[in-house]
Order: C-alpha cells, then structure tokens, then sequence
C-alpha cells in the first residue's frame, strides 16, 4: 500500500507542476496576458468558496498575506473583486469576486478547457475521464472534510 500512495503523490505532484507548466505556455487567451496565473487562481478560489477574508485566501493558496493583499489590490483596481466589512468581524474585510471577475473567470476556465481537450483528444478514453473524474471528486470530498 505504502508504495502504491507513494507513487500517486508523485505523479499528483508531476502532473500538478507539468499540468500547470502546460496551460500556462499553451493558453492563448487575452485575459493570460492581463492577469497572471496567481490572480486567475484568486478568482477561481473566489467562485468556487465565496467571499473569503485575506488570510483565509492567503492560506489556501499558501502565500503570506502581504502577496495576497497585493493580488487584490490589482483586482479590486480592475473591477473584478470588492471587499467589505466581515459582517460577523468589523475588523476584518471579506473580498468577494464581481461580475467583472465572473466574467474573466470564465473566459480563462474555457480557454483551459480547449487546452486540455486538445491534450486528451485520441489520448484518453471517456472511461478514462470517467475514472478520473470520480477519483479527483472523492479527494475533493477528503479535502474539504479535513477544512481545507
């Protein structure tokens, strides 16, 4: 068991970094030119976990939260997250993603998706998706049940 678990991290992490390197050089789309990949990953953190506090986001993407502040401080100039009160904290803001930044989000996850469509395509069976999918669907369900 120890090697098998051992062997799927590695290839987890491979594919995170070689995954990532990918769609990084192969994306083409003008919102990759505007944003960097740090920022696009706030947005989609945003859209998928709702208004969240800077430490909280910088905890999730594992940065200080200076690095966090400066990223939505580029955002919230471009329109596309706004911060306010933590209606439970009033010390503590909650930045939110706006229409703007839905917007930029979903241009950026369908240039992903024809990237990575372009990727699989003759390469891997819809079994395989299937596969896949329902694997990285019950990380996701571990994950979230350890808080992360």
């Amino acid at each position: 068991m120890r090697e098998k678990l051992e062997e799927a991290i590695e290839l987890f992490q491979e594919v995170l970094i070689y995954g990532s390197e990918h769609v990084v050089k192969s994306v083409k789309v003008d919102v990759w030119n505007e944003y960097s990949p740090e920022q696009i990953q706030v947005l989609k953190i945003l859209s998928t976990q709702g208004p969240l506090s800077n430490g909280k986001l910088a905890g999730i993407q594992g940065v200080h939260k200076s690095a966090i502040s400066t990223r939505l401080k580029k955002l919230e100039e471009k329109g596309l997250v706004s911060s306010e009160k933590d209606p439970h904290d009033q010390r503590a803001k909650v930045v939110q993603l706006t229409t703007l930044g839905e917007v930029v989000l979903r241009k950026s996850d369908e240039a992903v998706y024809e990237s990575i469509e372009r990727l699989f395509v003759g390469k891997v069976q819809e079994h395989e998706i299937d596969t896949f999918v329902n694997t990285f669907r019950k990380l996701k369900d571990i994950l979230h049940m350890k808080g992360m």
